[in-house]
C-alpha cells in the first residue's frame, strides 16, 4: 500500500542509509552507491561527496539523481524519490557535522570529522528537490 505524503515525508526524514541512482552514461547502468543525507519534511534533500569524485561528476552532468532508503521491521516499506539538482556548493565543518550528527552516536561525532577532514579531501554539498516519489508498507510480508 503507498504511502501518504506526511507517512513517506517522515520515513524519509528518519536517519536510513540511501541507495542513491543516478545514470552513468551510455552501456552502462546507473552508478547506484550506499550514501547518508539530509532530508527534513517538505524541504530538499542533501548529500555530501567528495568534490570530483566519480558519484559528484555523474550528478553533475546528469542533473538529477534518486535517493531509495528501505526497511524491514517492524514492516516491510520503502520510499524512493527523484528530482533535480538545484545546487552544488562547497562543503564546510558544519555540513559534515549535522550530517554526522544525524548517523553517529554524539560522542562519536567530533573524532569522525576530523577524521573526514583529514582524509576524505574536498567535499561538495548537492541538494535535489524532491519531485518524483514512489513508496509503499507491505504490511508484516
Amino acid at each position: 500500500m503507498a504511502l501518504t505524503r506526511e507517512e513517506r515525508e517522515q520515513f524519509l526524514a528518519e536517519p536510513h542509509v540511501a541507495a542513491l541512482a543516478v545514470d552513468a552514461g551510455e552501456g552502462r547502468a546507473p552508478l547506484t552507491v550506499p550514501i547518508w543525507y539530509q532530508y527534513a519534511p517538505g524541504g530538499d534533500i542533501w548529500i555530501h561527496t567528495g568534490k570530483g569524485s566519480r558519484k559528484h561528476e555523474l550528478i553533475e552532468k546528469a542533473g538529477r539523481f534518486t535517493l531509495m532508503v528501505d526497511r524491514l521491521e517492524p514492516t516491510v516499506r520503502y520510499v524512493s524519490v527523484e528530482g533535480p539538482v538545484i545546487s552544488t556548493v562547497p562543503a564546510v565543518r558544519a555540513h559534515l557535522t549535522e550530517m554526522a550528527s544525524r548517523y553517529l552516536p554524539s560522542e562519536k561525532v567530533e573524532g569522525y570529522v576530523e577524521f573526514a577532514e583529514a582524509n576524505h579531501g574536498e567535499a561538495v554539498i548537492i541538494t535535489v528537490r524532491p519531485e518524483h516519489w514512489v513508496s509503499s508498507d507491505l504490511g508484516n510480508v
